[in-house]
């Protein structure tokens, strides 16, 4: 295998001390390159150094809506300067999150924009989170048609086929592999095998027959077997040919 996780969370707090352990087995099972993605500035800090310890490991910063409203005068700044370093692949995680009243929506949707300008300005491709609020994420993007990604996608098939026909891409975690994820299954079954892409979003969403447990780069294997199921292709096939759609758009093939 060689696995390309383009989703995950590698923070100490959630992985204490065997977090280095497990780094450091995770290319023995087949995890070719992880992007560790931060939430807000000092999450990207530690994911970015996380990257310069770890040769397979890359990061993205961005400002997570849920932490929109926390921004400190000088994020924009901190933001670029992350985005400068040779190990931060995208800007992310990045959207809308409508899902509790905090932080307002418009709020969220000033921080958001204000980020998909510095994405173009850096020529970073983005890492997008909506839950929610796809109306207004799809009204966005439309506007600023950045190039990236839906990652966790829980939109519909219809939604699905909007953001495919703006270029961009859609990652799947192990939600993919739950039995009551018909809506899922429908709209990863609508995009195109080379739009989609593995993720984990560790250390949540562990796929069946891991779910309820800490979840690891390592079993995005159980989520690739059901997405192959869905396209009509092996497992090896879908894994590789996630890799594949990974690396075009975080390296345009290239690292």
């Amino acid at each position: 295998m060689a696995i390309f996780d383009t989703h995950a969370h590698y923070m100490k707090e959630d992985f204490g001390d065997d977090l280095d352990p497990l780094l450091e087995e995770l290319p023995r099972k087949g995890v070719e390159r992880v992007l560790a993605v931060g939430c807000d500035i000092e999450s990207s800090k530690e994911e970015t150094a996380l990257a310069e310890r770890y040769s397979y490991v890359w990061a993205a910063a961005g400002i997570h809506p849920e932490h929109a409203a926390e921004v400190s005068e000088d994020w924009e700044t901190e933001l670029e300067q992350l985005l400068a370093h040779k190990k931060v692949a995208a800007l992310g995680e990045i959207g809308l999150d409508y899902h509790y009243p905090e932080p307002p929506k418009d709020v969220q949707q000033r921080i958001f924009r204000r980020q998909l300008e510095i994405a173009a300005k850096h020529d970073k491709p983005v890492i997008i989170h909506s839950r929610d609020a796809s109306g207004d994420t799809l009204e966005i993007l439309k506007e600023y048609k950045p190039r990236g990604v839906l990652h966790c996608f829980s939109g519909s098939a219809e939604t699905a086929r909007e953001i495919v026909k703006l270029g961009m891409y859609i990652g799947f975690t192990g939600v993919l592999t739950f039995k009551n994820s018909k809506k899922a299954w429908a709209a990863c079954a609508e995009v195109p095998i080379d739009r989609l892409l593995l993720e984990t979003d560790c250390p949540y969403m562990a796929p069946v027959p891991h779910r309820g447990e800490r979840c690891d780069s390592s079993m995005i294997a159980f989520t690739a077997a059901k997405m192959a199921e869905i396209k009509g292709v092996s497992a090896e096939e879908m894994i590789e040919t996630a890799r594949e759609n990974g690396e075009r758009l975080f390296f345009n093939g290239k690292n």
